[in-house]
């Protein structure tokens, strides 16, 4: 069998377990959540080895080079040797802004409670 020259980027990223289904792949891609050398991905768009691939998901990059192409999904173990992880580390928990959190069932806040968590995010 001949060795694949191209793939499509949602297969691909589907693939490597990137994303559970292929349609979240190709969801992803017209969201314009994955970048492949730094211009947005459509979902049809052929992934060539050395290729650079960023998916954004849960607010972090993660920054992928492409070392082997494949079009179906594999075991986790092969699918790790498809790619070359160069996401930057997560920032420490101190950097990441706390969110307020109401308890459930407390209803909308009042005039006062709301300017209370302007002040506390610095509007």
């Amino acid at each position: 069998m001949e060795p694949l020259v191209t793939a499509r980027v949602d297969s691909w990223t589907w693939g490597v377990r990137l994303f559970k289904t292929r349609s979240m792949a190709t969801a992803a891609c017209r969201a314009g959540h994955v970048r492949v050398n730094g211009d947005k991905a459509k979902a049809a768009q052929s992934l060539r080895i050395g290729d650079e691939v960023r998916v954004r998901s849960d607010g972090f990059d993660r920054v992928l080079i492409v070392s082997r192409l494949i079009v179906k999904r594999v075991g986790a173990i092969v699918a790790a040797e498809c790619f070359v992880d160069h996401t930057p580390p997560p920032p420490a928990r101190e950097e990441v802004a706390m969110v307020p959190v109401r308890d459930r069932g407390a209803g909308r806040p009042t005039k006062r409670e709301r300017r209370d968590i302007e002040e506390l995010r610095g509007y």
